[in-house]
């Protein structure tokens, strides 16, 4: 069987307190070919660590004895591993996998919800592809707490204005290669959109971009993270925490303007529209053509039809697979400009090398000179 040779020699250490996911889990990683060990709580699972030495730890969160992030953290220091979270989907649960992402974990999975043994279907494949991807990463150091980018003090902001019902015509999406028709009324203070795609160990990644970004950075900010729904919330909350500009869930349509980094919500794709003379943020239905969510070609495509190509920056960063790559590749053919993310700096490699490829990036820069580039052509397209 080639996926069992693929694996042959693999190990994989499940750390979980409930012991039908340890069994539903370890069927699934076995007959998929890797070697599978488990844990019951986290004291052992550092335990097994140390003296199995496995390819790749997925690690729940909460758990007797020892939690699953004072577990991440010790596994850490002691020998850094590919670590891959199985998360709750509450509020306190995304909350937690935010922190494990920063602590170091490369990347987490949703807990299948109502009966384990009849939704551990559901989870499956995901699963099999995380730990695969895991096993094949390069490892970036975690942030010990005391390292972590200081919360912005920022004066209370005005609610976010909403824009008005959207009229039949911008419902209507041109195709991608059309030329943007001009907005009525202008831009107002939106010159031009910064837009990026980014995966697995995108939440890290950005720790070093978006709080590089001053509070008087000019151009909105858009950002299509792959992530399930439930947690992107979380993840808008902590980035802005840390950012000098305000960072939001996009949940609903909103105005883009300057001051403002907009992740897209988990479950949709996000998408730029123009209503009445303005350009507004809004999810939409994840589209059956894309295979991950939010797609980055879907919200660079629709950034295209609405703005020309040299009013918009595309930034291309850490993931599996090629989601992005075409999109952009097609905005610097029309002169709009592309940063693919150096190998040097990726979680993996997948996304920017594609448009490396593809002859899609402007710059190649590792990611702690993203947020540089951003400023320098902003500044220079004013």
């Amino acid at each position: 069987n080639p996926v069992e040779l693929e694996f042959k020699g693999k190990n994989v250490l499940l750390v979980d307190d409930s012991a039908l996911m340890r069994r539903l889990l370890s069927a699934v990683l076995t007959q998929a070919g890797w070697t599978v060990a488990a844990a019951r709580n986290g004291r052992e699972g550092v335990e097994q660590l140390l003296e199995w030495q496995p390819d790749v730890v997925t690690l729940d969160i909460n758990m007797p004895e020892m939690d699953g992030l004072t577990a991440l953290s010790l596994m850490m220091q002691a020998r850094p591993t590919p670590i891959v979270m199985v998360s709750s989907l509450t509020e306190k649960g995304a909350q937690a996998t935010m922190e494990a992402l920063a602590l170091g974990a490369v990347d987490f999975i949703a807990k299948p919800g109502g009966t384990i043994s009849l939704s551990i279907d559901d989870i499956q494949a995901l699963l099999l592809e995380k730990v695969r991807t895991a096993s094949r990463i390069r490892l970036r150091p975690g942030r010990p707490a005391a390292a972590m980018p200081a919360p912005v003090q920022r004066a209370p902001r005005p609610a976010l204005a909403r824009p008005a019902p959207a009229s039949p015509r911008t419902t209507t999406s041109a195709p991608a290669s059309a030329s943007p028709a001009p907005l009525r009324g202008g831009m107002g203070r939106c010159p031009g959109l910064v837009l990026i795609g980014i995966s697995t160990g995108g939440p890290r990644t950005l720790e070093d971009v978006l709080p590089q970004l001053p509070s008087d950075f000019p151009w909105p900010v858009l950002v299509a993270q792959h992530m399930p729904p439930n947690f992107t919330l979380a993840f808008a909350q902590r980035m802005d925490r840390m950012c000098a500009l305000e960072v939001v869930e996009v949940g609903e349509p909103m105005p883009l303007e300057p001051g403002r980094i907009h992740i897209g919500r988990g479950g949709t794709d996000l998408v730029v529209v123009e209503r009445l003379g303005r350009l507004v943020a809004q999810p939409r239905p994840e589209s059956p053509g894309h295979p991950w969510h939010p797609s980055a070609d879907v919200l660079v495509e629709s950034a295209m039809r609405v703005l020309p190509a040299s009013q918009l920056v595309g930034v291309l960063m850490t993931g599996m697979g090629f989601d992005g790559a075409q999109a952009m590749a097609e905005l610097k053919a029309r002169g709009g400009r592309t940063i693919a993310e150096a190998e040097s700096s990726c979680v993996v490699f997948g996304m920017p090398s594609e448009l490396i490829q593809r002859g899609g990036a402007s710059v190649v820069l590792p990611s702690q000179d993203v947020a540089r580039q951003l400023r320098t052509w902003v500044q220079r397209l004013g």
